[in-house]
């Protein structure tokens, strides 16, 4: 059944943890049949990984990546195997938006895991170690943030620009480290609530990903993709996919593009969307969604009381 006023949205890196879904394993086969077949696409034992670690190769994006789509997917196969709970809209945040169109069946699983493990090779042999970072800033607002990167990389020789607009006033930069530490810098001088570093391996969604977009668009025309059955938006143009080329076309820009998050609920709210259930481990999301908007009835859907609420017939939810 469609709900017609329910989203679901997809987490993206920094919501893997080392232990994740071991209780929904021990409840619901579909999490190892998934991560079984996350294993065989990547070819190494990725819930043996998932579950004991260590945290640093957990958190080496080449391992996040395909790690939490498994995770997310397999959230969307058990709410989809009792009874069919089917969002209107999908969406997802960064490398979510794969587990997005996984869910819509636009693009097959093994082939997706295969996709973004290559993805996250790319992203992390696209800069060397430590040149790259990425930084938090809380209580400014876009142009603030915009002319902040300005002033930390005056120079064409370095590259500074927001990478996620996550919600009111929490922007996340991207570019070289040298130009984030001073943004940083500067941030906290012009009065912002927080101005930290991310621990990060590659600086997502600025230019210096544009090498990894050419190898990504190299194996994106390899692959067999379908238009979404249920409608994805995507985080670089806010608007719904609606052919093949413009899910490769997204898929690339994405990479060195900033992830328009707020953007993307507002819209989900235009559309009449009263729910959204964060379909994934953690509740990175939640949180995201709770700052942009609080009347929205939001839901973390990788726990095991929550998914047998979402089980229930509707009109049992409801009452």
């Amino acid at each position: 059944m469609v709900y017609s006023t329910m989203a679901f949205v997809f987490p993206g890196q920094g919501s893997q943890t080392v232990g994740m879904l071991a209780d929904l394993a021990g409840e619901f086969n579909e999490v190892l049949d998934t991560f079984n077949e996350a294993s065989s696409a990547v070819g190494y034992d990725l819930w043996q990984l998932v579950q004991n670690g260590p945290a640093e190769e957990l958190d080496k994006t080449i391992h996040t990546q395909p790690a939490l789509l498994a995770a997310s997917y397999a959230v969307w196969r058990i709410l989809q195997s009792e009874s069919l709970v089917i969002p209107s809209m999908l969406a997802g945040h960064s490398l979510g938006e794969y587990t997005a169109l996984v869910c819509a069946n636009s693009l097959a699983f093994f082939d997706a895991v295969q996709l973004v493990a290559a993805r996250g090779k790319y992203m992390q042999e696209a800069v060397a170690p430590g040149v790259g970072a990425m930084a938090a800033l809380i209580g400014l607002d876009e142009s603030a943030v915009t002319e902040i990167c300005k002033q930390a990389a005056p120079s064409r020789d370095e590259v500074l620009s927001p990478a996620n607009f996550n919600s009111i006033g929490q922007i996340v930069i991207a570019g070289h480290k040298s130009a984030v530490e001073r943004a940083v810098m500067l941030a906290k001088d012009q009065g912002a609530k927080l101005a930290v570093m991310i621990p990060v391996s590659v600086p997502s969604h600025c230019s210096l990903m544009h090498p990894a977009a050419l190898r990504l668009a190299e194996l994106l025309s390899t692959l067999s993709l379908q238009v979404p059955r249920i409608p994805v938006i995507n985080n670089v143009d806010v608007k719904q996919y609606e052919s093949v080329d413009a899910i490769r076309d997204g898929l690339v820009r994405q990479l060195y593009s900033p992830v328009r998050w707020v953007e993307t609920i507002q819209y989900f709210l235009q559309s009449g969307i009263t729910q959204i259930v964060e379909c994934g481990p953690g509740k990175v999301l939640t949180g995201l969604c709770k700052r942009i908007n609080k009347n929205l009835t939001l839901i973390t859907g990788a726990d095991s009381a929550n998914i047998h609420a979402l089980l229930k017939p509707e009109n049992e939810r409801s009452a």
